[in-house]
Formats: structure tokens, sequence, C-alpha cells
């Protein structure tokens, strides 16, 4: 069995909540990724991704991520873009049950909404953020697939139906 359980996906597809209940659920630590790099510079991801680019803040994610997956018994929140990445995806699936949590477009777009300016890329350009979500799913999506193990819908389920859903699916893993 895999020493932990790491979730991905888009933005706004609900790992933070979903990957906190889990790990309560679980006993293990939760760590969310994110909230890591934002210890480690000092500042917001916005504010960093203004200041020093994307590629700087993939380099930092990926130095958290290696550091992370050495860890056992936690479930791991990545941010959106950590499947970007392949040194990331081969960390993660090699000390992870990996779960993308797949959302449909229109609640992602819901979703984000309720954090405007929390989401760099989602307020860099002039596209609606339902365009961009869209856009940037189907290059991110088959990447998304081919990084997990297993698939599960958030769009219309409470977060805790999602958390005893990835607990059976962890378990089946286990036999």
């Amino acid at each position: 069995m895999r020493g932990n359980i790491t979730l991905i996906g888009f933005m706004g597809s609900g790992k933070s909540t979903v990957g906190r209940l889990l790990a309560q659920r679980l006993g293990w630590r939760f760590t969310d990724t994110d909230h890591l790099i934002e210890k480690v510079v000092g500042c917001s991801i916005p504010t960093y991704f203004a200041m020093e680019g994307e590629t700087a803040f993939r380099d930092k994610e990926t130095t958290i991520l290696l550091g992370v997956t050495a860890g056992e018994r936690q479930v791991i929140a990545t941010g959106g873009g950590a499947i970007l990445r392949e040194e990331n995806v081969a960390a993660l699936r090699t000390s992870s049950l990996v779960v993308y949590l797949t959302t449909r477009p229109d609640v992602l777009a819901q979703r984000v909404a309720r954090r405007p300016g929390e989401r760099p890329l989602l307020t860099a350009g002039e596209e609606p953020a339902l365009t961009l979500i869209l856009r940037m799913l189907a290059a991110r999506g088959p990447l998304y697939q081919s990084a997990s193990h297993v698939l599960v819908d958030t769009s219309d389920r409470a977060p805790r139906a999602v958390v005893e859903e990835i607990v059976r699916r962890y378990q089946r893993e286990d036999t």
C-alpha cells in the first residue's frame, strides 16, 4: 500500500476542503503544498507569482513536493499545476495513491468566483473565467488523468461523500 493519498485537480476542485476532511477521517496529517509554499516564500502565491513569475513558483512547488512525498500517512493537496512537471508526477505516483478530483467546468467557475484575487492564472488575463478554465482543462485534463490512479467527481457532491469514496478506493487498493 502506498503511504500517502495525494489529491490533484484543477483549482476549485476541492483538494483542500476534501483533503482536510480526509486526513481527519483517516487520522493522518494534512499537507497543503500551496500553504507550505506561502510559508517558505513569505507571501501569498498571487504576490509571489507577480514578483517572481510562474517558473520560479513551479521551481518552489517541485522542491516542496519532493520533500513532502518523503513522508507517510498524510493527505497531500497539491496546487492545480503540480502535474505540469514529470518529476512531480513521478514522486507523487511512487509515494501516494493519486486521486484526481474531477469537476465540471461550470462548477469550477462558480467555486473560483467565490475567492477572487486568489487565483493568479485566472486573474492575469481578460478572458472570462469559464473560457480560461475550459482552455486550461483541455491542456491539463490529460495530464491529470495520466498522473492519477483514481478519478473521483466532486461536481454535485458533498465533501464528506467524496471523502468516503476515496477511503473506499484506498482500501480497495490495499487488497
